[in-house]
């Protein structure tokens, strides 16, 4: 059964690995900026690494939202500090009944597609599938985590594609449970293993770096519950831990980041916890302090 076209936005570890699996089952564009990706992915096809070698797979890349007019259905894989650029791109893109449904890490995405698209064609959802990129258009599987969803009946289709391609697709019911839910298990791993330079599993064998990410998750979580928040978790804690030992050999995508002196999702993590801590009086200082030593290392790989 071949299911109906879909335009991925970004070239990234999660853009490619979410390409390579719907790529046998339906067509997929790829948009991105991203000049040695784009070019990569056409050449060569977007090249899965996993437990079973390596396959490449078919794809259109584009750079230019002018060649990929008239989609119905959008998947929204970029970093959040490029999220406002890809609502402009995808406003180009995407039919006037179309729906762009974003998987992003951070807070904020959901608000700012809605911006540029109308609040009917923006959904938002939370992966935890992970993946690490070996080079342009080159991804490799990481642990198998669940795409958690608000269904509504024009992302039925992108459902049943995501399904088709083996992911792991549960049905949710509340936005903010969704994204503070992942933003917990954000704030307990990405800061820390891009400032320790180590995998997610490393996190879980260090008694201090334990307790760093036991702290930023708790701090997080209180954060959620001054807002009112449900976490669709009872405790964020064992909730992280597990995510950090799923994807135990995984580079977190701010480790990914930092690695190649791109920019981090930092401002919309640790950031965002600390501003909205900051709002409900709920004291953040880990997450402040792994604020402030991401940057700082951001800002000193660019002197150098």
């Amino acid at each position: 059964m071949r299911h109906e076209p879909i335009l991925i936005v970004g070239t990234g570890a999660l853009a490619c690995l979410f390409a390579a699996k719907l790529a046998p089952i339906t067509a997929v564009t790829m948009l991105g900026s991203w000049r040695e990706g784009v070019r990569a992915l056409q050449e060569f096809g977007v090249r899965l690494v996993d437990e079973h070698g390596e396959k490449a797979y078919r794809v259109q890349a584009v750079d230019n939202p002018s060649q990929c007019k008239g989609f119905r259905h959008a998947l929204v894989l970029v970093k959040s500090w490029q999220t406002e650029h890809a609502a402009q791109q995808l406003a180009r893109c995407l039919l006037e009944d179309g729906i762009a449904l974003t998987l992003q890490n951070g807070y904020g995405n959901l608000e700012k597609l809605q911006a540029a698209l109308g609040p009917r064609r923006a959904s938002l959802g939370v992966t935890t599938a992970g993946a690490t990129l070996l080079g342009p258009g080159r991804v490799k599987a990481g642990g198998k985590g669940a795409t958690h969803l608000v269904l509504q009946p024009n992302l039925i289709p992108i459902a049943s594609a995501l399904r088709a391609a083996d992911f792991e697709l549960i049905e949710a019911h509340d936005l903010d449970s969704l994204v503070w839910g992942k933003l917990v298990i954000n704030a307990g791993i990405n800061p820390l293993t891009g400032i320790l330079g180590v995998t997610n599993g490393e996190l879980l064998k260090h008694t201090h770096a334990y307790a760093l990410m036991k702290a930023a998750a708790q701090e997080a979580a209180a954060v959620a519950h001054a807002l009112g928040v449900d976490l669709p978790y009872e405790d964020p804690v064992a909730q992280v831990a597990d995510v950090a030992s799923k994807t135990a050999q995984n580079r977190s995508s701010m480790l990914q980041d930092l690695m190649r002196g791109a920019p981090t999702e930092i401002d919309a993590i640790a950031g965002a916890i600390v501003e909205q801590g900051t709002r409900s009086n709920v004291p953040t200082p880990v997450n402040k302090i792994l604020w402030n030593l991401v940057h700082a290392m951001v800002s000193m790989n660019e002197s150098d």
